[in-house]
């Protein structure tokens, strides 16, 4: 059973909210609650659904409890509550998903770093695979993505890419992604048609807005120079490229996307907080119980996540030994979502049965 209290709560903190929103008087925390009134709006909906499939579940135990009841109408009744009783547990399950403590970063923007490891060129190609994919499957999402920089190869390969994923929701999905990926095929540049395993690596930041990290410019060492193209080639002459170095850390960062050095030290700033931001979350969980270190979605980016094997058109991934033989839709992106969505319920599983197991 789901505590009555927890809900009536949870729903007079969101009617609340919509009631601040409709007065115009919010200031500048309107960005703030219309976030908390979205992350809100599936868990009352889902409490809507619940209590009044048990209302009419009760109404129905009523009507077979009566003694006034004729027999057939308690043989109906009585059919009824099979039917209701599926549907409850259905509905209490969804809203006990809809109430498990989120990840604070679940409703954040996302940061993709893909970056070519083992398997020279191969690799690099791999990488600009996997950034096609993610930026297709945000695209159906609905979300909008900006490359924030990239180094490629001079066939076409990607050394590096850091790649903006702006949309509600968006780290929640991808922060799954974290890892290491390996492709099994046969390389372009392979002339023997032997197949050859490459890997490429993939880390996943939520976006911190302004609020969530606080940097101060005396930790900053800021350093310009002129950007590089493939090959070493000058992409202009003057020193547009930027890099920006946290003295306490060690964490540099550096952008050269854009022509401007305005443009670029921006950039440069949004993804070094995302760097500390995931840094200092990442100390937080250390610090938490440690069988979460085991869970799904825990972003060991050591980890081999998943295998792309081409001779064979199948994806595995590795975490939930799932396997599926569309390879081609999957690294089009157009159907990443049937693993990422299994990834999403073996993780609410996990921390339902945790949860369940505490109690």
């Amino acid at each position: 059973m789901i505590p009555e209290t927890k809900l009536s709560r949870l729903i007079d903190r969101f009617h609340a909210i919509e009631a601040e929103l409709s007065s115009g008087r919010t200031g500048g925390s309107f960005a703030k609650l219309s976030r908390e009134h979205a992350e809100l709006a599936p868990v009352v909906s889902a409490a809507a659904a619940y209590r009044e499939a048990e209302k009419q579940l009760a109404g129905v135990e009523t009507l077979i409890a009566d003694p006034a009841t004729d027999a057939e109408m308690r043989k109906l009744a009585e059919e009824e509550r099979v039917q209701l009783r599926k549907t409850v547990s259905a509905l209490e399950h969804a809203l006990k998903v809809q109430l498990l403590p989120k990840d604070t970063a679940d409703s954040s923007s996302a940061i993709v770093e893909i970056r070519a490891g083992t398997g020279g060129e191969e690799a690099a190609l791999f990488a600009g695979d996997l950034l096609r994919m993610y930026e297709r499957y945000a695209q159906l999402q609905g979300w909008k993505t900006e490359l924030m920089d990239l180094s490629e190869t001079d066939l076409g390969g990607v050394k590096e890419a850091v790649l903006e994923v702006a949309g509600l929701g968006a780290y929640a999905k991808l922060k799954f992604e974290s890892g290491v990926h390996r492709v099994q095929r046969v390389p372009v540049t392979e002339a023997g048609g032997r197949i050859h395993t490459s890997a490429a690596t993939v880390a996943v930041l939520p976006e911190p807005e302004d609020v969530d990290v606080q940097i101060d410019d005396k930790d900053l060492r800021i350093d310009v120079y002129r950007a590089q193209g493939a090959g070493g080639q000058h992409v202009n002459k003057t020193e547009s490229a930027v890099r920006i170095t946290h003295l306490p850390t060690g964490i540099a960062v550096a952008q050269q996307t854009e022509k401007s050095q305005h443009k670029n030290k921006a950039q440069a700033m949004k993804l070094l907080k995302a760097k500390l931001f995931e840094m200092e979350r990442e100390r937080v969980e250390r610090a938490r119980a440690s069988e979460r270190r085991g869970m799904v979605g825990s972003g060991d980016r050591s980890e081999r996540i998943r295998t792309y094997n081409f001779p064979q058109g199948r994806v595995t991934d590795h975490r939930i030994n799932l396997t599926l033989y569309k390879l081609d839709r999957i690294l089009s992106g157009d159907e990443l979502s049937e693993i990422i969505d299994a990834l999403v319920t073996e993780d609410q599983a996990n921390r339902l049965a945790a949860l369940e197991h505490e109690a």
